[in-house]
């Protein structure tokens, strides 16, 4: 076996002088050397294929020279020995490793694994031979086995080549790569040299430095592809730098063809390639897709194919965010049905408008446009022909739209038209007038709807202030409907009628906060006795010692929801005269106060826990039919004991089944009927509704009782409870106590006085004996009140007021 590795051995290194042995080993040392360049390629380009094994071939090679030196210095033996066997197998695995490498470095080839089993097959029996004895050598002195173990080579090297042809033979190679394949054709040359020339020195040369050539052409790989991968890393973060400013600029751009610009100049100037260019097409629902191209796409590497794909998307997305966001503003300051601008439009508008007015010294008008009949369109023909109307009442303002005119839909039917350069009151007056005379032969019919304008001016002398401008204009609008006249000009008039209603507004806010709303308390009496049976509490404003009717100032509390915190104060004050009086007391709710969501813990917090029973809710009935929120608010108050009255009761629309549906104890009968009620006319409702009231199990209480012969009547037709200013007028303090008025006997005598009758604390009205009718129906006894004894339980009481 000796025989054997020593002649294989012979023939890959022979006897080699110092000064080559010398050489090996630098060469060792730098292709060592180059393993450092490798393994840092194979680091920076994350473990390809090709660096992997273009380190194991260095280190491979590397090994192999190595261990040649180390086998010129060993000195024959059992080292030398295993020194040649371990360079007969480095060549083998480098012969054998350069199949993967030359697929890795070629981009593909034929199927790898039938090429590495055969050349491995070749190999293993290659290495057989150094275990085996081949019985008697030549003449030489050379082992027979030579010849086989040469061929064996010869047979891999064979498969190698004919691999690398197959798998670079349609590959187009660039220098780099002609580089390469020259560099592996001399090594293998050399290999091939140092094994044919046999015994020569110059054989063991070859043999043992065949694979320089190799190593420095992979060396020259690596370090041409760790260049190329740092101007990639570099080039990868000067991507992320552009990427980041073009993203950055897109918060701040509002044009996307301005930032489509940027990024492509961004890609040129990254890729260093001018040819770069830019698209941005629309799509449908507001999309958009943007694409940045070079003239010759097939030069991009996948990473900067990505590159101008993220730039495109940072792009196109900000082109969808800047369409939504016009979207919205528009939105914002549009109306949807009617396409106009909407209040807030109107509102920036007329800032800018008056601002300008001001330093050119021009006048502003507003005209207020209301249609008449609006919900009369809704109710009969339905909402879609409503809103068809207010499409065709736009569609005819625009047609006065100019360089001076602004048309917008303030809210529902009302429209407003802003001249910024007004003439005199009269063109306008006729401006507003040709407007209503459009919208009828445009827009309107002969039976309607109509439109009513109001108009109003701003002069340069006044303030600045957009919303009084459509306040004065809202004014002179509702000024027109009151008066049927179809138009009307905000003049000095109603300018003093406005600054009177702001006024009266400010002082009530004033009297609110100042708790100067004070209860009233009207009696409720029994029409056959006068006794008081309940009070009605009534709000009244005293302001410098001057008393404010409640119909100058209730429906201003009403529209400006002051009414909310009087009904509170007036429960509040029921609450006392119920402790101070012993009486039942009756408040109203209004409209507004039920629209709040706290409604029922607002009336727990003023009643304070008083006796529901003795609590009466007055609300009118449109309040009651026409309010969601009513009934189960007042089905909530009745189920806690309190007792719910409705007021103004035949004015509305209700209807005999829904009066059965809803939870009413009380109906007040209103005094328009009362007033008449000594009329055929005026008797019949109230009959009607005593007759209700009987099937229903309700009481009725006759409102605005101003005279004798009323409550005569009422008493005739059945009415239990009155109130009026004839039995007792509204007053802070209940007036007196006394007896009942007792029934005149027959013979014209007045009954004995029953006092004793009276329950105690019992309250009479004051009435006047000459006021009091001298006959009634028969069939009831004539009341005839008694003089009635003051008794003052207070201080209060000692001055009684007569209601």
């Amino acid at each position: 076996m000796s025989d054997l590795v020593d002649a294989d051995v012979s023939v890959m290194l022979g006897d080699v002088p110092v000064w080559t042995t010398v050489l090996q080993f630098l060469t060792a040392g730098l292709v060592g050397g180059f393993c450092v360049l490798q393994w840092v390629w194979w680091r920076g380009a994350l473990r390809s294929d090709g660096s992997t094994w273009a380190l194991a071939l260095s280190v491979a090679m590397a090994t192999l020279v190595l261990a040649a030196g180390l086998h010129g210095l060993t000195p024959p033996g059992e080292v030398r020995e295993a020194l040649a066997f371990l360079h007969g197998q480095l060549v083998g695995v480098v012969v054998l490793l350069c199949l993967p490498a030359t697929r890795a470095f070629g981009g593909g080839g034929p199927p790898l694994r039938p090429w590495v089993a055969a050349a491995a097959v070749v190999l293993v029996s290659r290495t057989a031979l150094w275990f085996l004895t081949f019985g008697p050598v030549d003449a030489a002195g050379v082992p027979t086995g030579r010849p086989l173990a040469v061929a064996l080579l010869f047979v891999v090297l064979g498969i190698v080549v004919g691999y690398v042809v197959a798998a670079l033979g349609r590959v187009r190679l660039n220098l780099l790569g002609v580089l390469l394949v020259v560099a592996a054709g001399l090594s293998l040359a050399m290999l091939t040299a140092g094994i044919l020339l046999g015994e020569q020195p110059v054989a063991a040369l070859l043999a043992s430095l065949w694979p320089l050539p190799l190593a420095i052409g992979l060396e020259w790989l690596a370090s041409v592809r760790l260049r190329r991968a740092q101007v990639t890393a570099r080039r990868r973060e000067l991507m992320r730098d552009a990427l980041s400013a073009v993203t950055n600029s897109a918060w701040f751009h509002r044009d996307a063809d301005a930032l489509l610009v940027q990024a492509r100049d961004a890609a040129r100037e990254v890729l260093g390639d001018p040819t770069i260019e830019g698209s941005l097409r629309p799509l449908q629902r507001d999309r958009y897709v943007a694409d940045l191209f070079p003239a010759d796409p097939d030069v991009l590497a996948p990473h900067e194919r990505t590159f101008l794909i993220d730039l495109g998307l940072v792009v196109s997305t900000a082109a969808e965010r800047y369409a939504l966001t016009d979207r919205l503003s528009r939105a914002a300051v549009t109306d949807t049905l009617t396409g106009l601008p909407n209040r807030r439009a109107v509102d920036t508008h007329l800032l800018e408008v008056l601002e300008r007015g001001a330093v050119e010294r021009t006048r502003v008008a507003v005209v207020y446009c209301d249609i008449d009949g609006f919900k009369d369109v809704n109710d009969r023909e339905g909402h879609a022909a409503g809103d068809d109307l207010l499409r065709r009442t736009a569609g005819f303002l625009r047609t006065w739209v100019d360089d001076d005119t602004y048309v917008a839909r303030l809210a529902g039917d009302e429209f407003a038209v802003v001249v910024s350069r007004a003439g005199t009151d009269e063109e306008l007056d006729d401006v507003a007038r040709r407007i209503r005379s459009g919208f009828g032969t445009r827009v309107g019919t002969v039976a309607g709807p109509r439109l009513t304008c109001g108009v109003a001016t701003w002069n340069p002398t006044d303030i600045v202030d957009p919303d009084a401008l459509l306040r004065h204009a809202d004014a002179a609008m509702l000024e027109a409907k009151r008066t049927k006249s179809g138009h009307r000009v905000f003049d000095p008039a109603l300018r003093a009628q406005a600054e009177d209603a702001r006024r009266l507004r400010a002082a009530l806010e004033r009297a609110v906060e100042e708790d100067r709303i004070t209860a009233y308390f009207q009696p409720i009496v029994d029409t056959r006795t006068l006794e008081v049976v309940g009070l009605e509490a009534l709000a009244r404003w005293h302001e410098d010692d001057t008393l404010i009717l409640p119909e100058l100032w209730l429906t201003l509390a009403e529209q400006s929801g002051l009414i909310v915190p009087i009904g509170r104060s007036m429960i509040r004050q029921a609450r006392r005269a119920l402790d101070r009086h012993h009486m039942p007391v009756a408040v109203n709710l209004s409209a507004r106060e039920l629209h709040e969501q706290d409604v029922l813990e607002r009336i727990d917090a003023a009643w304070s826990g008083g006796p529901w029973e003795h609590l009466t809710i007055e609300i009118t009935e449109s309040t009651m039919l026409r309010t969601a929120a009513a009934v189960p608010v007042l089905s909530e108050l009745r189920a806690r004991g309190a007792r719910i009255a409705l007021d103004d009761f035949g004015t509305g629309f209700s209807s005999l089944a829904r009066l059965a549906r809803l939870p009413v104890d009380v109906l007040k009968i209103d005094r328009s009927f009362v007033r008449e009620v000594r009329t055929p006319r005026g008797a019949g409702p109230v009959r009607a509704i005593v007759a209700l009231a009987e099937h229903h199990g309700l009481d009725v209480v006759a409102e605005g009782v101003e005279s004798a012969g009323d409550l005569e009547i009422l008493v005739e037709l059945g009415v239990q409870q009155a109130q009026g200013n004839f039995v007792g007028r509204p007053a802070p303090g209940l007036p007196v106590r006394g007896a009942r008025p007792q029934p005149r006997v027959a013979g014209g005598a007045p009954a004995a006085p029953a006092a004793s009758t009276a329950s105690p604390g019992a309250f009479v009205a004051s009435v006047d004996p000459r006021r009091v009718p001298t006959r009634l129906p028969e069939r009831r006894p004539r009341l005839v009140p008694r003089p009635l004894r003051v008794v003052p339980t207070s201080v209060d009481d000692a001055t009684p007021e007569h209601l």
